[in-house]
């Protein structure tokens, strides 16, 4: 079980609390549910121009964005086409999650960056011992990917 205490997650629920960006999903969890999705979340800190995931990469992890700004792209034959800029309280890997199939995108941090990783195994023991967390999270992440899906600049954009 991953290091992690309800307080390691105080900036990351404010930061999806008070996120007002289009795409952000509604922090549907109580204080309680943070804090049994605590130890399941693993923290990532990335620096400017690192890269979380790659188009084409076969992981299912979800991602909550704590801090930084990410820059979500695929390269095309000519060029690298930016998608869409996501910052704190955003969500990631929401389309690999749901779907099953390779990533669409790449993701970067387009400055210094932390965020919680969850993985589809993680998900899983959540499903298992705590459902209406697991469904809550569900509600999150489909959120994003409906928004996502709904704003034809965005489209794409779903990881």
């Amino acid at each position: 079980m991953f290091a992690s205490t309800p307080q390691d997650l105080s900036a990351l629920i404010q930061a999806m609390t008070t996120s007002v960006a289009a795409d952000t999903a509604q922090n549907v969890l109580s204080a309680a549910q943070w804090e049994l999705l605590a130890p399941y979340l693993q923290p990532i800190n990335l620096a400017a121009s690192e890269v979380l995931f790659a188009e084409g990469a076969l992981d299912r992890n979800l991602y909550l964005v704590e801090y930084g700004s990410l820059s979500v792209h695929y390269q095309d034959s000519k060029e690298r086409i930016r998608l869409a800029l996501v910052g704190p309280g955003a969500i990631v890997g929401e389309g690999a999650f749901f779907a099953h199939r390779p990533r669409k995108a790449t993701v970067q941090a387009a400055a210094p960056s932390r965020l919680w990783c969850l993985t589809a195994l993680r998900y899983s023991e959540i499903a298992n011992r705590q459902p209406a967390l697991a469904l809550a999270l569900l509600t999150m992440a489909g959120q994003v990917l409906a928004r996502r899906a709904g704003d034809s600049r965005r489209r794409v954009a779903s990881t």
